[in-house]
């Protein structure tokens, strides 16, 4: 998520425990349980620590209107509604994809762990975050896995070709040994968006970028979504919380059906130490894959605090006064 995930040029540093507090704190104040309420706070701090801010604490005053409003459901019954060996189906009630594609991630890695491969999905509810908050749970068990979302679309006759793609989340993983994992973590039509200022030019000099970003989006729709229950159109769509208009798909599998995983993660290690001796990109001052600028960024905001700028800071003081509690600046 580099590209819309660049650090804020003008900010203020807040310690990732107070973000946290605050976080619980709102999420409490519009109903959810406690431990939901904290998990929330942990997953969305966490985002703001890697830098990926689009999905982090930001997010918060987006989810507490939606709660207090009615729109999605704040003690939502997550439960499962069909399970074999290897695969695991959660309902999420109309609540926030969080709790529902948590529970199925952690339950893909005992399958998977078990079984070789499992896959495992989320129905029901509104927005899950970033999709490589549910890939990273993977690591530490030497799996690989992959990760997408879809939500419900309403396409309109004469809207930009790119639209097909709705949100385009996107995460996959593969473990290293020494240095950092590979954590894919990505929208696949950020850049293309309709109110972008680059959609038009991407699509006149590279228009292949464009089909392509629009069949992964195609992939979101059709795995994280059609699978989920979610109907192309909205017109068929049946919901008893009308913000439950999302779905997910993890899959993971363990590297050892195919090779030692040693063997596996010192191939990465390998992989990752060439990367870094090639030219970067214009503009950026190193050549790294996915997951190790946002591992670099953890580990200094963690120590300084993170970097909070104007907008993010304005969407949560105003989320902080309708709620009544004290944002953390």
């Amino acid at each position: 998520m580099i590209t819309v995930n660049r650090p804020p040029t003008a900010f203020i540093r807040v310690a990732h425990t107070d973000l946290y507090a605050f976080i619980e704190q709102a999420g409490l104040q519009v109903g959810l349980p406690p431990e939901r309420a904290a998990l929330l706070a942990r997953l969305l701090t966490d985002n703001d620590l890697r830098g990926v801010f689009s999905h982090g604490t930001i997010q918060m005053a987006t989810y507490a209107r939606l709660l207090r409003d009615g729109v999605l459901n704040p003690k939502p019954d997550v439960h499962v509604l069909r399970e074999t060996d290897n695969s695991i189906i959660y309902d999420g009630d109309g609540g926030l994809g969080y709790f529902p594609a948590y529970a199925a991630t952690l339950a893909v890695v005992e399958k998977a762990l078990a079984q070789g491969i499992a896959v495992g999905q989320s129905r029901n509810h509104g927005h899950f975050g970033a999709a490589g908050i549910y890939s990273r749970l993977l690591l530490g068990h030497d799996l690989l896995g992959h990760v997408t979302s879809g939500h419900q679309l309403n396409l309109q006759p004469g809207q930009p070709y790119v639209t097909a793609a709705g949100g385009s989340p996107h995460s996959f993983i593969a473990p290293a040994g020494e240095e950092e994992p590979l954590v894919l973590d990505f929208g696949a039509v950020h850049d293309l968006y309709v109110d972008s200022p680059y959609r038009e030019e991407i699509s006149r000099l590279a228009p292949g970028t464009v089909f392509r970003s629009v069949g992964l989006g195609a992939i979101c729709q059709a795995w994280g979504g059609f699978l989920a229950g979610i109907p192309a159109h909205p017109h068929r769509a049946v919901r008893s919380w009308p913000g439950a208009n999302q779905g997910a798909l993890i899959i993971a599998f363990r590297i050892d059906l195919f090779i030692d995983p040693a063997v596996f993660k010192a191939e990465m290690d390998d992989y990752q130490r060439q990367v870094h001796r090639l030219q970067p990109l214009e503009g950026f001052d190193s050549a790294l894959l996915p997951g190790s600028i946002e591992a670099q960024r953890c580990a200094a905001y963690s120590v300084e605090g993170i970097p909070v700028g104007p907008d993010h800071r304005t969407r949560l003081t105003e989320m902080a006064i309708e709620l009544g509690i004290k944002p953390p600046w």
